[in-house]
């Protein structure tokens, strides 16, 4: 573990000072400013974009005339500031020690928690994977980080696995990417693991991932997964991006 990272979980578990507003003792980010910048929004039950509190729909109007391709999604907090800030840290300067925090934010959310307490030891929940080449560029996938932080922290009965889904073809990332674009560049991505396919029959199975932008690689992932035989696919991130 380097310095950086035994640091973050050092700040993760003991009081010290807001990584936001830099109050002193707080937690790694105070309830102040998780109230301020993170109130719980109503969201789409199947992209997770936010919601206008009227009407009282339950998906925005895209998914309501159009198959998102998710059963379910749920996500904690908008991707902006101060997260998004928090999220750079955690995934590309090797803070895993974020990873308890955060997935505590997840938890905090009722339909959150409601969701996983339906799972049972027979549904999985996988992290969205990486390639070799990033994952050994990265050193860590946040997304598994995620997956064992929630298994750790919450009463899930899933079971988590970081090798079902795998990462076949090195991509681009989806961020250099126009939304049109990010389809086609993850096409041929993602596969099950050789000789596993049955293990996904009837199946659930809940995706993990830290920030959603179009969707495009939670939704290429499902779509392998039901050619796999699950039965239904859900998602949990920990952001969301704004439409654009």
């Amino acid at each position: 573990m380097n310095l950086s990272t035994l640091a973050a979980v050092v700040k993760s578990r003991f009081p010290s000072q807001c990584a936001v507003c830099r109050s002193w003792p707080s937690a790694p980010v105070c309830q102040a400013c998780v109230t301020r910048f993170g109130p719980p929004d109503k969201r789409c039950s199947t992209c997770a974009l936010k919601l206008p509190t009227d009407p009282p729909h339950t998906q925005c109007s895209r998914c309501r005339h159009e198959p998102f391709g998710l059963d379910a999604c749920f996500a904690a907090l908008p991707y902006a500031f101060p997260w998004s800030e928090l999220v750079s840290r955690f995934k590309f300067d090797s803070q895993t020690g974020w990873a308890p925090f955060m997935v505590n934010t997840l938890l905090g959310q009722p339909t959150v928690r409601d969701f996983l307490s339906q799972l049972t030891p027979d549904d999985w929940l996988l992290p969205l994977p990486l390639s070799t080449e990033r994952l050994a560029w990265r050193g860590f996938n946040q997304a598994w980080e995620l997956t064992r932080a929630l298994k750790h922290q919450s009463t899930c009965r899933a079971t988590a696995d970081a090798s079902l889904l795998l990462r076949i073809r090195h991509t681009r990332p989806q961020s250099e990417l126009k939304r049109s674009a990010r389809l086609d560049n993850l096409k041929g991505a993602f596969a099950v693991a050789p000789l596993r396919a049955s293990e996904l029959q009837g199946r659930r199975v809940v995706l993990v991932d830290d920030v959603m932008t179009s969707g495009a690689s939670l939704l290429t992932a499902a779509s392998v997964l039901r050619q796999a035989g699950a039965t239904h696919v859900s998602a949990l991130v920990l952001t969301r991006t704004a439409p654009t």
